[in-house]
């Protein structure tokens, strides 16, 4: 099985040589791996356009064909590499306890040396949503344009400083997971923190989907292999199970990786190195106000992390007003890269959006445990209606001046 030392490069974690950064999943990993392959995602659409629904391992091998077919079929012409999941279904997977995750991180492997691949890609995959679409829809006024501003959330592309990859996200229906399909070519850095950095190679998994008759059993099921691109496989595992926080060189993250880790802190994640986290988090917050320096772009980064990550559950709500009370609190005690009044204004900022979350929480509340007031009846008579006289409340004013409210 070919690492992906070989296909992303500067990859490797704290312990570089000697470590083991390969694993073979189990039957129960492999099973949980199955089962979530298996589980029909929604694409939804906007507007008029209805709902893909389609099973994980089907719309893998769609989107596979499409990059491998040729040009002139409506293919991309590009060779794939390897599949891999990514992120919190991987870490789901490979995790003993129930782990949550809000997408489907998929990495195709793809070479993207020419800039006409990138569109070759996205190409490929609008003319794959576009063969998902339902029986009975009509297709003869449906274009590639249409299907982007129907189906895709998001689109990026990378193509500099060693880093050639892009990213498109499939759904933009707020507490449903999102497809997120990343295209890799090199990346030099694809993980924040230890317990995000697994990848599992589905390569061998699809191959048994088409080979084998027989269902997959504890005495019958495929060889799958997964990696830690933190640097070692068991301690990446190890971190997992006992909710700990590990990362190497947050500066090289994009933000740092300030808010996963704070969205870390909320979950009752640990550090791993309590003694050198503090400084850990000074990189975090430098790299973060490096890349968000304005006010108005950590506005829209902060209330665009709290939109995706915190959906809208009872629990996700009530975790919001703590996740940004230790967001304030690292910012305050870690920050050394701004001036006073940025500081401040900093500060400020995530003090009013806790505020807001606050105030929607108790108002939510209130709503909910309020004593329903009861609406007189509207009496018919005589051919007139007759509204109800409702008592006022007494007053209870005590100033010299008449009540005239």
């Amino acid at each position: 099985m070919e690492s992906l030392a070989n296909n992303v490069a500067g990859t490797d974690g704290d312990g570089g040589g000697g470590q083991q950064r390969l694993a073979v999943l189990s039957y129960e990993q492999v099973r949980r791996l199955h089962d979530l392959m298996d589980e029909v995602v929604c694409v939804h659409g906007r507007g008029n356009f209805p709902t893909l629904e389609v099973r994980l391992k089907d719309l893998v091998n769609v989107v596979r064909s499409k990059l491998e077919a040729e040009t002139r079929s409506g293919g991309a012409g590009l060779k794939v590499r390897d599949i891999r999941l990514n992120g919190g279904a991987a870490s789901h997977v490979l995790a003993t306890e129930s782990t949550p995750y809000n997408d489907l991180d998929l990495i195709f492997g793809v070479e993207l040396s020419g800039g006409r691949n990138f569109d070759r890609v996205k190409t490929a995959v609008l003319s794959s949503l576009f063969d998902l679409l339902p029986d009975g829809v009509s297709r003869k006024r449906i274009t590639t344009c249409s299907m982007k501003e129907a189906y895709v959330g998001k689109m990026v592309k990378v193509n500099h400083d060693g880093d050639r990859w892009s990213l498109i996200s499939l759904g933009n229906s707020r507490g449903h997971r999102n497809v997120e399909l990343k295209f890799v070519d090199s990346m030099k850095r694809p993980f924040e923190f230890s317990v995000d950095s697994f990848q599992i190679v589905l390569d061998s998994l699809l191959l048994f989907y088409e080979c084998s008759e027989l269902a997959i059993s504890e005495n019958f099921y495929p060889t799958v292999v997964g990696e830690s691109v933190y640097g070692d496989f068991q301690e990446a595992l190890y971190h997992l199970h006992k909710k700990l926080i590990a990362t190497s060189h947050p500066e090289e993250i994009r933000g740092g990786g300030l808010l996963k880790y704070c969205n870390l802190l909320v979950r009752s994640y640990k550090p791993a190195d309590p003694d050198r986290i503090k400084i850990l988090e000074r990189y975090m917050c430098s790299r973060f106000f490096i890349d968000f320096p304005d006010i108005g772009q950590q506005r829209i980064k902060l209330e665009g992390y709290l939109w995706n990550h915190f959906v809208g559950g009872p629990d996700d709500e009530l975790l919001k007003y703590q996740y940004l009370m230790i967001l304030h609190s690292v910012v305050e005690e870690s920050t050394v890269c701004l001036m006073g009044h940025e500081r401040r204004q900093t500060l400020c900022l995530i003090e009013e959006l806790a505020c807001t979350v606050l105030c929607n929480e108790q108002n939510r509340y209130s709503m909910q445990h309020a004593a329903p007031i009861p609406t007189p009846p509207i009496i018919f008579a005589g051919g007139y209606y007759y509204a109800p006289i409702l008592s006022a409340q007494p007053c209870t004013c005590t100033s010299y001046m008449t009540c005239t409210s």
